[in-house]
This record gives structure tokens, sequence and C-alpha cells, in this order.
């Protein structure tokens, strides 16, 4: 049978690769063929971003051989690999906002008549590739500032379609899109296969890899320890490969009732150009999951608590003292933490340490009021090398992976960068965690150990609000769930609730109602 399979589009053999004296990849070996979604997952700091980086002519291998559309070939640039016909949709996309769908279509490459930028020509081109694919809906003399996540990673697409591309790696390309703009990216996903074009698809989302790919590479520490057929395995199997161990499916039991304690924060009547009459109570020891539609106003309300784009309107108090958070050094005096999805833009300091990345909140508290403070870490009673130790401890705790805790963070994975900030907070032993997706863009591994870190805290006493566009983790973490839209709660759900319960309320056809 395998005399009748097509020859492969990539073939990679033996390569190894390593960063000031750490081996990276080691070894590794993985073939994609024309028309085939092939995944590559693995935990965090498993070398799969070092991978897609050597194929995209990022990194040049230091052993091993590259083969694309039968020949060897060396990429000593992304551009080289542009041009073999290799594109790549990065989990942070690279468009610019202000120009349209067609100005970055062809970037740099524009058509030209009579010397001129021929812009007649740039926008039928566009609008045919786009219908190639689908899209044609879309019009190209839109400005990409005006898309949503999911039409520009269409975008991104549509790129490396007018670079003849026949190799697309997708990294992580669900970590920012609402459940029904997933479904339209599987619909696009199989539409680039009907074309013959192969997809190198890597996400920590296994329900994407069983839902999209034929083939599995399993990465671990820099090496393939797995290829496998994926209709001939489970989730179970593919984990423990991910892992070496195995790991619950299940999520840590929810908090019973005699273990809640009392009322930690409440808003009446909250409001701002985003949120309007937002009414919630919040006790110690529960985890209150927040859940709706991308733009509901769910990531809106964690911000507002925060103090970062703070409520003009309405009541807060933390526990019965009334409180105004109108900045976040304000919500940090008085005890509230939050552990932001826009971790790049938000969440880090690229060109700093990994320790200097996760000391910030316990140093900032040195300048601001320990009034209403609870913790000695948070008033300051505690000095310089306990806090460093007590950091120390909890970059541990989240399994953080990093060669140093000198090295500068940008140069950690995702996830990794993730874990440093979820301890930066943790540190502060606050009184109310709002975590903003806490698990996005982190390894099965890691989001277990992450999902018992959050429970845990709710048992020593903390507050937790986390929102989750994940219906899994919001079902399986929380003792309730309120659920946004258009601004507002739309609805409140007990524990037990189903995935459909949290959709009608989100899209509106469920009754407004408290669970």
């Amino acid at each position: 049978m395998s005399g009748l399979l097509p020859s492969p589009l990539l073939a990679l053999r033996g390569i190894g690769k390593s960063f000031l004296g750490v081996r990276v990849l080691d070894g590794v070996d993985l073939q994609v063929r024309p028309g085939e979604v092939h995944a590559v997952v693995g935990e965090n700091g498993a070398g799969k971003s070092t991978l897609m980086k050597v194929v995209s002519g990022v990194h040049l291998p230091d052993e091993g051989t590259v083969e694309f559309a039968g020949a060897p070939r060396t990429f000593r640039s992304p551009r080289e690999a542009q041009q073999a016909g290799i594109g790549i949709v990065h989990q942070e996309l690279t468009l610019l906002p202000e120009r349209t769908v067609a100005e970055n279509v062809w970037l740099g490459r524009e058509p030209l008549r009579r010397g001129l930028v021929d812009r007649r020509a740039m926008l039928n081109r566009t609008a045919g590739l786009l219908a190639s694919i689908g899209e044609g809906s879309l019009p190209p003399d839109t400005r990409v500032g005006r898309l949503g996540v999911a039409q520009q990673q269409v975008v991104e697409i549509v790129k490396a379609l007018a670079l003849d591309a026949r190799l697309l790696i997708m990294d992580e390309p669900t970590a920012a899109l609402a459940d029904h703009e997933v479904d339209q990216l599987y619909a696009l996903v199989r539409r680039l296969q009907e074309h013959g074009m192969g997809v190198l698809y890597v996400s920590h989302r296994l329900k994407e890899v069983f839902d999209l790919s034929s083939r599995i590479t399993v990465l671990k520490d820099g090496r393939a320890v797995a290829a496998l057929d994926t209709a001939d395995t489970s989730a179970d199997r593919l984990v423990r490969h991910m892992v070496g161990r195995e790991l619950s499916s299940h999520y840590p039991d929810r908090a019973k009732p005699r273990e809640l304690g009392p009322v930690r924060l409440t808003v009446r009547g909250g409001g701002n150009r985003k949120l309007r009459g937002i009414d919630l109570r919040l006790r110690a020891g529960e985890v209150l999951g927040v859940g709706g539609l991308q733009g509901s106003g769910r990531s809106a309300l964690a911000r507002a608590l925060f103090g970062a784009v703070p409520f003009s309107t309405g009541e807060v108090a933390v526990d019965g003292t009334p409180v105004r958070p109108r900045s976040p050094r304000a919500a940090m005096r008085a005890g509230i933490a939050y552990v932001s999805e826009d971790r790049k833009g938000e969440g880090i300091v690229a060109e700093q340490s990994v320790l200097d990345n996760a000391l910030l909140a316990v140093r900032a508290v040195r300048a601001v009021s320990a009034v209403g403070a609870v913790s000695a870490v948070r008033s300051g009673r505690i000095g310089r090398g306990a806090r460093t130790a007590r950091v120390r401890e909890l970059l541990a705790a989240v399994e953080l992976r990093a060669a140093r805790e000198d090295q500068e963070i940008r140069f950690l994975s995702g996830g990794n960068q993730q874990k440093v900030v979820l301890a930066r907070w943790l540190a502060l032993a606050p009184r109310i965690l709002l975590f903003d997706e806490p698990t996005r863009g982190i390894d099965v591994g890691a989001r277990s150990a992450i999902h018992e870190l959050v429970r845990r805290l709710a048992r020593d006493g903390a507050a937790v609000l986390m929102v989750s566009s994940e219906l899994p983790e919001l079902l399986g973490m929380s003792d309730r769930i309120i659920v946004m839209r258009d601004g507002r709660i739309a609805g409140e759900l007990s524990a037990g609730a189903t995935e459909e319960d949290v959709v009608a309320l989100a899209v509106g056809t469920a009754r407004e109602a408290a669970g």
C-alpha cells in the first residue's frame, strides 16, 4: 500500500539544533504529504516552535537535511522558504492594521503598471484568491484593523497562497478564536486540503488534532518520540507520549457548600463603555466562571475589576468595604490580582529575565500603600530574600521549564511565559484572583497543574473569577458560571450545567434568568 502514497512534500531527516549549548532538537524525522494535515504536538519546551522555525527558514539546522518538493533545500531566511512555497500563520498575527486586505497580501510585491502600483489588479487578484478558498464575501479593500481575528487569519492564509505556497504551517491557529470561528477555520483547512496543500498543524488542543489531522508527530525534550496515525490512536495514548505519565481527564473537585467562605467581592450596578448593569457576588473559596462569545464583555469585566478600564458607574466592595479600583495600583492595594489574556502585550517585559518578570508584582508593592492588605508579602513586611525564595517556589509549582532563571523571558515558549505571569501574581497572595484565559497556549501537562493550583488557591481562601472560552474548562473548573452577552450578564448557571446551557445564554436563545 505504501507505494500508492504520494511522495512527501516535506521530509525532515535527523534535524538537530542547539542554542548556547542547550540541545533543543535532537534527530527529528518528519514527513508531510500533499493534501495532508500533519499535527505536531508536545509540551511547552518540547521543540515545536524551533522545528517550525527550521522549516520556515528562521533557523538553519545544525544537523540533518530538509527536502522540499523532492529536492534538498537549505533555507537561510524566511524569504527563501516563502519563495520555495512554504507559508506560515503565526499564533500572533503579523498584519498591518491600517492597510487593506489586498495591500497586506501583496506587501512588497505589488503588481505594477507603467511603474505605478496597479491597484485594480491587486484587488482583482486578491478577490480571486479569497474566492478560491470560499471566502469571496470578504472585500479586499477592507482595512485589516476592522476585521476579527478569524478573518485576519484568512488574510494570512491568502498571503501564503499569493506566494504559491504548497505547505502551510499553522501555529496554534485557534488560540484567540471563539467557538463558531473555530468551525470556520476547520472548513478553511479542509478546503486547503482539497487544493492539495500540505498543512503542518501545531496545537495544544487535542480535539482539533483528532478532528483535522491524519498523522501526528509527538515531540518531547527535542526528540520525535512517536509518529502516529490519528485514526489508530487515542487521546490518552497521545498524552502519555507527550508527558511521559498518565493524566486524569477530570478536573479538581469543586468546592462543597460548607467550604465556601463569606462574600469577598460585591459589584452593584457596575458599568462603563463596554459593560452595563453588572451585579455579582463572589465568595471566598469559590471559582466563578465567566463565559460568553468573543466581544461579549467577559474580558471587559475582568479588566474593569482590575481598574485597567474601570467601572464608571456602580459600586464595588471587597470583604464588605467599599473600594474604588480606578487603576491597577488601586486594585492591587485592595488585594486584587489579574492575569491578562494578552500575554505579550500586558503580561511580560520581553527583554527582562525570567526571575525579574516573576518579581515585578512583589517589587511594585513597595510603592503601594498597604491599606487593606492582608498578607505580609503584599504589605512589604517580608524581606527581599524571602520574596525571591517564594517566587522561586511558585515557579517550580507551575512546572516552569527554563534553562536558567536569568535568561530573557522572550526566549521561553508562550506557555512558559504564561506560567511566569501566574507565579508573579501568586507571590502577592491576593484575596481575589482574576484569570482571563489562564491556560491559553499551555500544554496538557501544565494545564492540569494550573487547574490544580487554581483550585488549591480557592481552598486556601482566595476568591477566583475565571474567564474562559473553552467550554470544558469553564464547566469543569467552575462552582458557578455567569454568561456575558452584549456587555451584560445574560444569566447564571450552577454546577452541572451543560455546554448547550452556556451556548444558549451566550447567543440569546435561553431565557435570561439566574440558574
